[in-house]
């Protein structure tokens, strides 16, 4: 096994993969959060040779993922820059709860440089239960983080590596709760090796770089709302969150696009009031199509779930230029 100089660090947020039931049996009935992240890593046999050099391990935050907070987000944001910057740094990996890893994982792809891993790993089941899935996640998340040629924001769990833009948590309880949708994962982790379905995603600078400098400075976050069509769908709540200063709006539209002809036109007049408006779909998999309708008169969120749309957006109203 070659072993590196250059270190991994391992930031903590917390987590089910960090939380504590009373009894070994109960997957469900637990407390996120509970374990700090050194006592968890250390937990794990195997750990260190599955990192082939040094470890460093930080305490970010302490939280069950429901409450992400954007202070955290600051944090691990800025935390994330200094150690990409640093040539002594070989992968980051940061252990996270599942309710809102797939927003954490495309802020920090949207902010960050990312030319070396960073890689977010989670669990379903806590610390203490009969057969945690926290310590294999972790092993499978080292075996990323230095696995040649490995960059980018990633997330890794039950054995299969996903990119930031595709991943979705899908399911409520099973341990393979995340997907990447149509295109699929970008590969697997088996007994400690990379194999690949998909080339690494091309390296790039996070388009929303500038907003660190802001986000720094404790300028606030943009309010950025998300509202659904639906059968019987009217445009009160719409018009409502515009009496009360929302500045942006993400609407999880149905099909292609499609919008209740009385939520559109609340869309519309709060779009006139100053209010910026993406369209997305609430179908799990495609994106939406641009098309000749009333309906196009709405900027599009191309290719985002609902709540990344949102992200975005709200890094939009920081003034990033979002991608074409």
């Amino acid at each position: 096994m070659q072993v590196s100089a250059e270190k991994i660090v391992v930031l903590g947020t917390g987590g089910t993969i960090a939380g504590k039931a009373k009894a070994a049996g109960d997957n469900v009935g637990y407390v996120a959060g509970q374990v700090g992240v050194h006592d968890l890593l250390d937990a794990v046999p195997g750990l260190t040779d599955a990192a082939r050099g040094p470890l460093q391990v930080e305490q970010v935050a302490q939280l069950d993922s429901k409450d992400m907070a954007f202070a955290v987000w600051a944090t691990l944001a800025a935390r994330c820059h200094q150690l990409l910057t640093d040539p002594a740094v070989r992968a980051i990996v940061i252990t996270h709860g599942t309710d809102t890893l797939e927003e954490t994982a495309w802020f920090l792809h949207s902010v960050l440089d990312a030319h070396k891993p960073v890689v977010l790993t989670c669990a379903m089941r806590p610390a203490t239960a009969i057969a945690p899935d926290g310590p294999q996640n972790l092993l499978d998340a080292m075996a990323v983080a230095t696995a040649p040629g490995a960059h980018g924001v990633l997330v890794v769990c039950a054995g299969e590596v996903h990119g930031a833009r595709q991943v979705q948590k899908v399911h409520p309880y099973r341990v393979d709760a995340f997907s990447s949708g149509e295109g699929g994962p970008l590969g697997w982790v088996e007994e400690g090796r990379v194999r690949l379905a998909q080339n690494w995603h091309q390296a790039h600078a996070g388009w929303a770089q500038a907003a660190l400098e802001k986000i720094a400075k404790d300028a606030p976050w943009p309010r950025v709302e998300i509202v659904m069509n639906y059968a019987g769908a009217s445009g009160s709540a719409v018009d409502a969150l515009a009496r009360d200063g929302v500045q942006g709006l993400v609407v999880a539209a149905t099909g292609n696009g499609t919008l209740h002809h009385a939520l559109q036109a609340a869309l519309e007049r709060a779009r006139q009031a100053g209010v910026a408006v993406r369209v997305t779909t609430r179908c799990p998999q495609g994106q939406v199509l641009a098309l000749p309708r009333a309906e196009a008169a709405l900027p599009l969120a191309p290719g985002l779930i609902p709540v990344k749309a949102r992200v975005s957006l709200m890094l939009e109203l920081l003034g990033c230029r979002a991608p074409a």
